[in-house]
């Protein structure tokens, strides 16, 4: 047993539908403008831009159902996603061995701070502060693969207040699930306890305290979230 200088700190962990156990997040992969329709609302070509990800830090996921509307910023949006959870990685996956990899499926927010996003591409910085904050990955719980099976389409879709926000299918994605795998296995050694956030379709909007945000994707049920 390690002796630390100070304490640990706390490991951020995944709830899993119908365990007492739960699922330890290492690393969280996320992936930009993977749905046509919100590339082009951000302004690019889906036809000619090749896939790229970021990241977000374990511990910007909470799983307790409230987000606090972050500082510094003015534009705070919503970005609904199915999340991917890995029971194992490597490099150099392929496509076709990219499922067996996979633990199971859920909802997920890419919450973003929009405006200091949009100040860090125009200097051409990284995007951390924009997207890397504070409770900035609400999740919900896992589903196991061996319940959902493997998930290539299916509705999507967020409502604010009950109003419809964003509304499409995972079949819309540009780079499916296996091949986000892959590609990120080329650039990375993924490993047990990653978390893929597979994108978000159009229609991001803002979010404002007092808001409620439901999420539902076919098949991984519904994730309500409320913005304090």
């Amino acid at each position: 047993m390690n002796d630390y200088v100070i304490a640990e700190p706390t490991r951020s962990t995944l709830p899993v539908k119908g365990s007492k156990s739960v699922f330890p997040v290492r690393r969280v992969y996320c992936i930009g403008r993977n749905y046509a329709e919100h590339a082009r609302e951000m302004g690019h070509d889906p036809d000619r831009d090749p896939p790229f990800f970021f990241q977000k830090n374990a511990d910007n996921i909470i799983t307790n159902g409230r987000f606090k509307y972050p500082v510094m910023t003015e534009d705070v949006h919503h970005e609904v996603e199915m999340i991917v959870g890995l029971k194992s990685g490597g490099k150099s996956i392929s496509v076709a061995d990219a499922n067996y990899h996979i633990f199971g499926y859920g909802i997920g927010f890419d919450m973003t701070r929009r405006d200091l996003q949009q100040q860090a591409k125009n200097m051409g910085r990284p995007w951390e502060v924009g997207k890397a904050f504070e409770q900035s990955a609400p999740c919900g719980e896992l589903i196991p693969i061996e319940e959902t099976g493997i998930i290539e389409a299916g509705a999507i879709k967020l409502t604010v207040n009950g109003e419809s926000r964003q509304d499409s299918d995972l079949s819309a994605m540009i780079w499916s699930v296996p091949e986000m795998i892959s590609i990120l296995s080329e650039y990375f050694e993924l490993a047990s306890g990653d978390v893929i956030m597979s994108g978000t379709p159009a229609g991001v909007n803002s979010v404002k305290p007092g808001d409620t945000m439901t999420a539902f994707i076919e098949g991984l049920g519904e994730l309500t979230v409320f913005v304090d």
